[in-house]
């Protein structure tokens, strides 16, 4: 029997120590051996919980604990996780863990101490809750050199995009909706302004590329400026307005950036609506493989923290994960990236069209029902700092989107 210890008994957390409980005897005849909770780590009590009595308030207790060999973390955040997720590996017990702020920042080293002490530092949930996308990427496409990582990486973006797209709600108005759903929380500027998709992006890229990428290093635009008016014109193009966390290598160029896109129906990434989730990776010889699923969830994503878990029941004194290096991987300079654009103005083509087409080149003019006083173009390629250039020769532009390839 492996004995593992859970540190944060939240909404993940609890949904882990039930994934094991309900399907116990399927991850025993998968693992080779029964798995079984012995402590719980909280600042809470929990009375009348099946895992009261396991609950332990200092993580001290885990740690010299020799029979805890696995140690889960759902705490999220850095502080204390950081903290506590190291001294585990270092004590010699393997982690898997949920958080993606932990992994995106101090993933490299955590590889490294799990790497010298022979045991695994896993973190299949941090991205995508329960679609399997870590394990693919560091086992299945080694053979591949990746020049592409795209997603929809936020649920709660999607659902409200894809309810402002489908029912005409305003972002206001959908936010609140999202929110009392649950899907969004109180303070939603980690979902709206882009943050948790970039974190995200930067765990995918790091894997992908081999080395560190900060996330702090990545542009990141959110949806705030998105309206119910983009949607209609979107609707008007046959195209959908998705929040993309975007890495490719170009010409042997790393770019990455999360914002808002409008796709195509021939894009693999259009039809994925609600709060799902969908991840496409590109390779050389591969070609295009998309993952697909819930991205959140408390038993989707503790589904995918228990699978960590198994894999490390069955590779006790071995390290599985191909590990990325610790130094840093420079990213090209965001100005430098080409896309065309979806660009809002104010007037009427009667009266602007040859000057945007002064400006920004060939163009093409689009109108919305029921939309007045403005329309849009759609560009031709360009740097982003070309765009930005000629976007200060124009006034009026009352909002623009980049097109996906």
């Amino acid at each position: 029997m492996v004995k593992v210890a859970v540190l944060g008994y939240g909404n993940i957390g609890s949904g882990v120590v039930q994934v094991l409980s309900m399907n116990r005897e399927c991850i025993k005849k998968t693992a080779g051996q029964e798995v079984e909770v012995k402590a719980v780590l909280d600042l809470r009590e929990f009375p009348g919980d099946p895992m009261e009595d396991k609950v332990v308030h200092d993580i001290n207790q885990i740690i010299e604990n020799p029979e805890i060999e696995i140690v889960v973390e759902t705490m999220g955040g850095t502080k204390p996780a950081y903290q506590f997720v190291k001294a585990c590996l270092e004590a010699g017990k393997s982690v898997a863990t949920s958080n993606k702020e932990l992994v995106a920042k101090h993933g490299a080293e955590l590889m490294r101490i799990a790497e010298e002490k022979n045991i695994n530092f896993l973190f299949e949930a941090s991205v995508g809750g329960g679609i399997p996308i870590i394990r693919p990427l560091n086992q299945c496409i080694t053979s591949d050199e990746v020049y592409e990582i795209t997603g929809i990486l936020n649920g709660t973006t999607n659902y409200m995009l894809t309810n402002m797209a489908k029912k005409g709600m305003t972002f206001d108005a959908i936010l609140k909706k999202a929110q009392d759903l649950g899907y969004a929380e109180r303070n939603p500027e980690a979902d709206v302004e882009g943050f948790d998709a970039c974190r995200k992006i930067a765990i995918l890229s790091s894997l992908a590329f081999g080395a560190q990428v900060d996330y702090e290093d990545v542009y990141t635009e959110g949806i705030t400026a998105i309206s119910d008016v983009d949607m209609k014109y979107a609707a008007k193009l046959e195209k959908a307005v998705k929040l993309f966390g975007t890495s490719k290598k170009v010409d042997g160029k790393i770019y990455a950036m999360v914002s808002p896109v409008m796709v195509g129906e021939e894009h693999p990434l259009y039809s994925v609506n609600g709060v799902m989730n969908g991840i496409l990776v590109r390779g050389d010889v591969i070609g295009d493989l998309m993952f697909y699923g819930a991205g959140a969830g408390k038993l989707p994503t503790a589904s995918a923290v228990v699978a960590d878990v198994v894999e490390e029941v069955k590779n006790p004194k071995r390290t599985t994960m191909r590990r990325w290096s610790e130094e840093k991987l420079e990213l090209e300079n965001f100005e430098d990236a080409v896309n065309a654009f979806f660009v809002r103005v104010s007037g009427t083509p009667e009266q602007r069209s040859a000057e945007l087409e002064s400006v920004f080149g060939p163009i093409e003019v689009v109108m919305a029902d029921g939309i007045e006083g403005e329309f849009a173009v759609l560009t031709t390629e360009m740097t982003e700092a070309e765009y930005k250039q000629k976007a200060e020769q124009v006034p009026g532009i009352l909002n623009r989107i980049r097109l996906a390839k």
